[in-house]
Protein backbone atom coordinates (compact mmCIF):
# COMPACT_ATOMS: atom_id res chain seq x y z
CA UNK A 1 0.00 0.00 0.00
CA UNK A 2 1.09 3.76 -1.18
CA UNK A 3 2.20 5.67 2.20
CA UNK A 4 3.39 8.54 -0.47
CA UNK A 5 2.03 9.13 -4.07
CA UNK A 6 3.83 11.93 -6.19
CA UNK A 7 1.45 12.30 -8.97
CA UNK A 8 2.57 15.25 -11.58
CA UNK A 9 4.53 17.37 -9.30
CA UNK A 10 6.02 20.21 -10.62
CA UNK A 11 7.35 23.70 -9.29
CA UNK A 12 8.49 26.78 -11.21
CA UNK A 13 10.44 29.68 -10.18
CA UNK A 14 9.84 32.47 -12.77
CA UNK A 15 11.10 31.07 -16.23
CA UNK A 16 13.43 28.42 -14.86
CA UNK A 17 11.34 24.47 -13.84
CA UNK A 18 13.07 23.44 -10.88
CA UNK A 19 11.00 20.05 -11.06
CA UNK A 20 8.99 18.50 -13.71
CA UNK A 21 6.21 15.91 -13.77
CA UNK A 22 7.33 14.04 -11.21
CA UNK A 23 5.34 11.05 -10.34
CA UNK A 24 6.46 7.81 -8.02
CA UNK A 25 5.14 6.09 -4.56
CA UNK A 26 6.92 5.14 -1.50
CA UNK A 27 5.16 1.83 -0.01
CA UNK A 28 5.03 0.73 3.78
CA UNK A 29 7.99 -0.42 4.84
CA UNK A 30 10.06 0.22 1.76
CA UNK A 31 13.04 2.77 1.79
CA UNK A 32 13.15 4.46 -1.42
CA UNK A 33 16.13 6.73 -2.51
CA UNK A 34 15.94 10.14 -4.12
CA UNK A 35 19.28 9.45 -6.05
CA UNK A 36 20.49 12.72 -8.44
CA UNK A 37 23.39 15.27 -9.06
CA UNK A 38 23.43 18.35 -6.78
CA UNK A 39 20.80 20.72 -7.99
CA UNK A 40 18.69 17.91 -9.42
CA UNK A 41 15.36 18.79 -7.34
CA UNK A 42 15.96 16.53 -4.81
CA UNK A 43 15.61 19.15 -1.99
CA UNK A 44 12.86 20.75 -4.23
CA UNK A 45 10.56 17.75 -3.87
CA UNK A 46 11.35 17.52 -0.28
CA UNK A 47 10.43 20.77 0.55
CA UNK A 48 6.85 20.87 -0.96
CA UNK A 49 6.43 17.21 0.90
CA UNK A 50 6.91 18.62 3.99
CA UNK A 51 5.10 21.83 3.15
CA UNK A 52 7.95 24.75 3.39
CA UNK A 53 6.81 25.10 -0.78
CA UNK A 54 3.90 24.83 -2.61
CA UNK A 55 3.86 23.06 -6.00
CA UNK A 56 3.32 24.67 -8.99
CA UNK A 57 1.57 21.57 -10.27
CA UNK A 58 0.44 18.33 -9.08
CA UNK A 59 0.01 16.92 -5.77
CA UNK A 60 1.68 14.74 -3.15
CA UNK A 61 -0.81 12.21 -1.10
CA UNK A 62 0.28 10.75 2.18
CA UNK A 63 -1.86 8.39 3.67
CA UNK A 64 -4.24 9.91 1.26
CA UNK A 65 -4.25 13.07 2.18
CA UNK A 66 -3.43 16.18 -0.11
CA UNK A 67 -0.39 18.06 1.34
CA UNK A 68 -1.36 21.40 0.50
CA UNK A 69 -5.24 21.22 1.45
CA UNK A 70 -4.93 19.03 4.29
CA UNK A 71 -1.67 20.26 5.31
CA UNK A 72 -1.45 19.97 8.92
CA UNK A 73 -3.30 16.36 9.15
CA UNK A 74 -0.96 15.32 6.20
CA UNK A 75 2.36 16.55 8.19
CA UNK A 76 1.50 15.05 10.89
CA UNK A 77 2.28 11.95 9.65
CA UNK A 78 5.89 13.11 8.84
CA UNK A 79 9.04 12.42 10.59
CA UNK A 80 11.57 15.00 8.71
CA UNK A 81 15.51 15.38 9.09
CA UNK A 82 16.43 18.00 6.92
CA UNK A 83 20.32 18.12 5.62
CA UNK A 84 22.22 19.65 8.87
CA UNK A 85 19.51 19.56 10.89
CA UNK A 86 19.57 22.34 13.20
CA UNK A 87 19.29 21.66 17.51
CA UNK A 88 19.57 23.46 20.37
CA UNK A 89 22.82 22.64 21.38
CA UNK A 90 22.44 24.28 24.70
CA UNK A 91 19.87 21.49 26.31
CA UNK A 92 20.84 17.82 27.02
CA UNK A 93 19.45 15.48 24.75
CA UNK A 94 16.44 14.59 26.98
CA UNK A 95 15.26 18.15 27.44
CA UNK A 96 15.68 18.26 23.59
CA UNK A 97 13.36 14.99 23.14
CA UNK A 98 10.62 16.51 25.65
CA UNK A 99 10.03 19.61 24.10
CA UNK A 100 10.05 18.46 20.98
CA UNK A 101 7.60 15.32 22.14
CA UNK A 102 5.36 18.30 23.75
CA UNK A 103 5.34 20.46 20.51
CA UNK A 104 4.09 17.05 19.05
CA UNK A 105 1.00 17.28 21.35
CA UNK A 106 2.19 14.37 23.16
CA UNK A 107 1.56 15.04 27.04
CA UNK A 108 1.55 11.94 30.60
CA UNK A 109 2.34 8.78 29.96
CA UNK A 110 2.38 8.75 26.18
CA UNK A 111 4.96 11.62 26.04
CA UNK A 112 7.50 9.32 28.40
CA UNK A 113 6.76 6.37 26.57
CA UNK A 114 7.63 7.73 23.22
CA UNK A 115 10.62 9.35 24.36
CA UNK A 116 12.27 6.24 26.00
CA UNK A 117 11.16 4.38 22.58
CA UNK A 118 12.49 6.70 20.56
CA UNK A 119 16.08 6.97 22.89
CA UNK A 120 16.07 3.05 22.77
CA UNK A 121 15.58 2.80 18.90
CA UNK A 122 18.22 5.31 18.34
CA UNK A 123 20.64 4.02 20.93
CA UNK A 124 20.76 7.56 23.03
CA UNK A 125 20.45 6.00 26.60
CA UNK A 126 23.95 6.26 27.41
CA UNK A 127 24.00 10.35 26.40
CA UNK A 128 20.52 11.20 27.55
CA UNK A 129 22.00 13.97 30.26
CA UNK A 130 24.57 15.07 27.53
CA UNK A 131 24.43 18.59 26.53
CA UNK A 132 23.56 18.43 22.22
CA UNK A 133 26.63 20.81 21.84
CA UNK A 134 28.91 18.35 23.49
CA UNK A 135 28.12 14.94 20.91
CA UNK A 136 30.06 13.63 18.49
CA UNK A 137 28.18 14.61 14.70
CA UNK A 138 27.01 11.11 14.63
CA UNK A 139 25.09 11.36 18.07
CA UNK A 140 23.76 14.54 16.69
CA UNK A 141 22.64 13.04 13.45
CA UNK A 142 21.19 10.03 15.66
CA UNK A 143 19.30 13.00 18.08
CA UNK A 144 17.66 14.56 14.94
CA UNK A 145 16.08 11.32 13.70
CA UNK A 146 15.11 10.06 17.50
CA UNK A 147 12.79 14.04 17.20
CA UNK A 148 11.23 12.59 14.14
CA UNK A 149 10.18 9.33 14.93
CA UNK A 150 8.74 10.40 18.64
CA UNK A 151 5.26 10.55 17.02
CA UNK A 152 5.51 7.55 15.34
CA UNK A 153 5.08 8.66 11.87
CA UNK A 154 3.92 6.75 8.77
CA UNK A 155 6.35 8.18 6.43
CA UNK A 156 10.65 9.33 7.58
CA UNK A 157 11.87 11.56 5.17
CA UNK A 158 15.48 12.43 5.90
CA UNK A 159 17.71 14.58 3.43
CA UNK A 160 21.84 13.17 2.89
CA UNK A 161 21.63 11.55 6.35
CA UNK A 162 25.40 10.63 5.70
CA UNK A 163 26.65 13.91 5.42
CA UNK A 164 29.70 14.48 7.55
CA UNK A 165 29.47 11.19 9.03
CA UNK A 166 32.52 8.99 9.52
CA UNK A 167 32.97 5.48 7.55
CA UNK A 168 32.26 3.76 11.34
CA UNK A 169 28.93 6.00 11.92
CA UNK A 170 27.77 5.58 7.66
CA UNK A 171 27.84 1.65 8.56
CA UNK A 172 25.47 2.17 11.92
CA UNK A 173 23.20 4.87 9.91
CA UNK A 174 22.69 2.00 7.44
CA UNK A 175 21.33 -0.27 10.02
CA UNK A 176 19.49 2.03 11.68
CA UNK A 177 17.53 2.99 8.82
CA UNK A 178 16.72 -0.80 8.02
CA UNK A 179 15.32 -0.73 11.38
CA UNK A 180 13.29 2.28 11.30
CA UNK A 181 11.98 0.77 8.00
CA UNK A 182 9.91 -2.04 9.86
CA UNK A 183 7.25 0.19 11.23
CA UNK A 184 7.48 3.26 8.69
CA UNK A 185 8.33 4.02 4.51
CA UNK A 186 11.26 5.75 4.55
CA UNK A 187 12.32 8.57 1.92
CA UNK A 188 16.16 9.24 1.47
CA UNK A 189 17.96 11.25 -0.24
CA UNK A 190 21.51 11.34 -1.58
CA UNK A 191 24.13 11.98 -4.10
CA UNK A 192 26.46 8.93 -3.67
CA UNK A 193 25.41 5.89 -5.78
CA UNK A 194 26.86 3.62 -3.21
CA UNK A 195 25.08 4.24 -0.11
CA UNK A 196 21.87 3.92 -1.74
CA UNK A 197 22.77 0.75 -3.12
CA UNK A 198 23.17 0.18 0.55
CA UNK A 199 19.91 1.83 2.27
CA UNK A 200 16.92 1.69 -0.66
CA UNK A 201 15.14 -0.56 -2.10
CA UNK A 202 14.27 1.20 -4.91
CA UNK A 203 16.12 4.42 -6.74
CA UNK A 204 14.29 7.60 -8.06
CA UNK A 205 17.36 8.99 -10.24
CA UNK A 206 16.85 12.24 -11.14
CA UNK A 207 18.35 14.76 -13.45
CA UNK A 208 17.59 18.49 -14.11
CA UNK A 209 14.40 18.46 -12.25
CA UNK A 210 12.85 15.47 -14.12
CA UNK A 211 12.48 11.97 -13.59
CA UNK A 212 14.28 9.59 -15.28
CA UNK A 213 13.57 6.37 -13.90
CA UNK A 214 12.54 4.52 -10.59
CA UNK A 215 14.89 1.46 -10.59
CA UNK A 216 14.20 -1.52 -7.52
CA UNK A 217 17.79 -2.54 -6.03
CA UNK A 218 18.11 -6.31 -5.06
CA UNK A 219 18.79 -5.52 -1.51
CA UNK A 220 20.62 -8.28 0.55
CA UNK A 221 21.46 -11.45 -1.38
CA UNK A 222 21.89 -9.77 -4.75
CA UNK A 223 24.28 -11.40 -6.89
CA UNK A 224 27.76 -9.09 -6.84
CA UNK A 225 30.64 -8.90 -9.63
CA UNK A 226 34.26 -8.95 -8.58
CA UNK A 227 37.39 -8.60 -10.80
CA UNK A 228 40.52 -10.64 -10.36
CA UNK A 229 44.13 -9.99 -11.44
CA UNK A 230 47.11 -11.85 -10.92
CA UNK A 231 50.54 -12.58 -13.05
CA UNK A 232 49.72 -14.73 -15.85
CA UNK A 233 51.83 -17.70 -14.20
CA UNK A 234 50.09 -17.82 -11.18
CA UNK A 235 46.85 -18.10 -12.96
CA UNK A 236 46.56 -21.90 -12.17
CA UNK A 237 47.22 -21.82 -8.12
CA UNK A 238 44.36 -18.80 -8.70
CA UNK A 239 41.36 -21.09 -10.34
CA UNK A 240 42.14 -23.70 -7.54
CA UNK A 241 41.90 -21.36 -4.56
CA UNK A 242 39.03 -19.74 -6.49
CA UNK A 243 37.19 -23.67 -6.66
CA UNK A 244 34.53 -24.53 -3.54
CA UNK A 245 34.93 -20.88 -2.02
CA UNK A 246 31.08 -21.01 -0.79
CA UNK A 247 28.58 -18.66 -2.35
CA UNK A 248 30.85 -18.27 -5.64
CA UNK A 249 28.10 -18.56 -8.72
CA UNK A 250 30.71 -18.40 -11.26
CA UNK A 251 34.55 -18.01 -12.28
CA UNK A 252 35.51 -16.53 -16.01
CA UNK A 253 38.77 -15.73 -17.57
CA UNK A 254 39.22 -12.72 -19.13
CA UNK A 255 41.64 -11.93 -21.73
CA UNK A 256 45.19 -11.66 -20.40
CA UNK A 257 47.05 -8.42 -21.11
CA UNK A 258 50.60 -10.06 -21.19
CA UNK A 259 51.97 -10.96 -18.07
CA UNK A 260 49.01 -10.37 -16.30
CA UNK A 261 45.55 -12.63 -16.35
CA UNK A 262 41.98 -11.60 -15.33
CA UNK A 263 38.97 -12.90 -14.29
CA UNK A 264 35.33 -12.22 -13.48
CA UNK A 265 34.18 -13.86 -10.48
CA UNK A 266 30.22 -13.55 -9.97
CA UNK A 267 28.83 -13.75 -6.29
CA UNK A 268 25.52 -14.39 -4.68
CA UNK A 269 26.43 -11.35 -2.46
CA UNK A 270 29.28 -9.19 -0.58
CA UNK A 271 29.97 -11.33 1.88
CA UNK A 272 30.82 -13.47 -0.19
CA UNK A 273 33.45 -11.41 -2.25
CA UNK A 274 35.52 -11.05 1.44
CA UNK A 275 35.76 -14.68 1.29
CA UNK A 276 37.08 -14.49 -2.30
CA UNK A 277 39.54 -12.25 -0.72
CA UNK A 278 40.61 -13.85 2.38
CA UNK A 279 41.70 -17.16 0.06
CA UNK A 280 43.58 -15.91 -2.21
CA UNK A 281 45.47 -13.70 0.91
CA UNK A 282 45.49 -17.37 2.79
CA UNK A 283 46.89 -19.02 -0.65
CA UNK A 284 50.14 -16.50 -0.51
CA UNK A 285 48.91 -14.92 -3.80
CA UNK A 286 50.20 -11.20 -2.26
CA UNK A 287 50.15 -9.69 -6.11
CA UNK A 288 46.94 -10.50 -6.85
CA UNK A 289 44.23 -7.41 -7.51
CA UNK A 290 40.59 -7.49 -6.69
CA UNK A 291 38.20 -4.61 -7.73
CA UNK A 292 34.63 -5.23 -6.99
CA UNK A 293 33.12 -4.10 -10.60
CA UNK A 294 30.55 -1.44 -11.43
CA UNK A 295 27.23 -1.86 -10.41
CA UNK A 296 24.06 -2.38 -11.98
CA UNK A 297 23.05 1.01 -10.72
CA UNK A 298 25.91 3.15 -11.76
CA UNK A 299 25.90 1.66 -14.75
CA UNK A 300 22.13 2.52 -15.09
CA UNK A 301 23.13 6.01 -13.67
CA UNK A 302 26.13 6.56 -16.29
CA UNK A 303 23.78 5.46 -19.19
CA UNK A 304 20.71 7.42 -18.41
CA UNK A 305 22.71 10.90 -17.66
CA UNK A 306 25.82 9.78 -20.85
CA UNK A 307 23.77 12.71 -23.01
CA UNK A 308 24.52 15.38 -19.71
CA UNK A 309 28.10 16.20 -18.48
CA UNK A 310 26.99 15.88 -14.81
CA UNK A 311 29.07 17.70 -11.97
Amino acid sequence: MAVVSFEGLGKRYGRRQAIDDISFEVNEREVVGLLGPNGSGKTTILRILTGYLRPSAGTIRIDGLDVVRDGHEARARIGYVPENAPLYGHMRVNEFLDFMARLRGLSGPALRRSIEAARGRLALEAVGDVVIGRLSHGYRQRVSIAQAVLHEPKLLVLDEPTNGLDPRQIIELRGLLRTLAQDCAVLVTSHILGEMEHIADRVAILLDGRLLTVHPLAGPGRQVTLRVCARADAAAGVEAALTGVPGIAGVTRDDGDGDVAGWRVDAVDAAALSRVAAVLRAAGFASVETVEAASDLEELFLRLTASKAVH
